[in-house]
């Protein structure tokens, strides 16, 4: 059953510890999808977390949209600069949780991301994807991302691939 009642938002500046639960929550809840380990992020000091909170929530910066249902957060995705490519940004941390996956909220957040770049004036969007999870492929796919034929292991179980995908704004 569909359920239409989830807002977007961005991540405000004084959530640091929000941002530090909802990133260790999408970890350990698909420990299969992402380019670091729930173990490893839980290990990060406040100091980094403040940090990482700032440099998504400056204005005119990175950022960080969540996906709600009233005030339960749902999902997660970060817009982030590429830092090595100045046109370029990249899809960071998309994550959905398991009850609402396959309801449109992954490609709400994804079409946040995408306008977020687009009134950034960037021209490319990259990001790496779970090369084992056709759900996730198809969202990215369908988005106008493509393989860029780049792979890389993933952290925290290494028999399986990230693969990179990127679109043209």
């Amino acid at each position: 059953m569909k359920r239409e009642c989830v807002d977007l938002r961005r991540l405000a500046p004084h959530e640091v510890e929000l941002h530090r639960d909802l990133r260790l929550r999408a970890l350990r809840d698909a420990p299969d999808s992402f380019g670091e380990t729930a173990a490893d992020a839980a290990t990060r000091s406040r100091a980094y977390w403040e940090e990482l909170t700032r440099a998504v929530t400056t204005p005119g910066g990175q950022a960080m949209f969540l996906a709600c249902e009233d005030a339960h957060v749902i999902g997660t995705v970060y817009g982030l600069l590429d830092r090595e490519r100045g046109a370029a940004g990249r899809v960071g941390g998309m994550w959905v949780e398991a009850a609402w996956r396959g309801q449109g909220v992954g490609r709400r957040l994804l079409l946040e991301v995408l306008g977020w770049a687009r009134a950034r004036g960037l021209s490319r969007l990259g990001l790496w994807a779970p090369a084992h999870s056709p759900a996730a492929i198809a969202l990215y796919s369908r988005a106008g991302f493509r393989d860029t034929g780049d792979r890389r292991p993933l952290p925290g179980n290494a028999s399986l691939q990230l693969v990179a995908m990127e679109a043209e704004l």
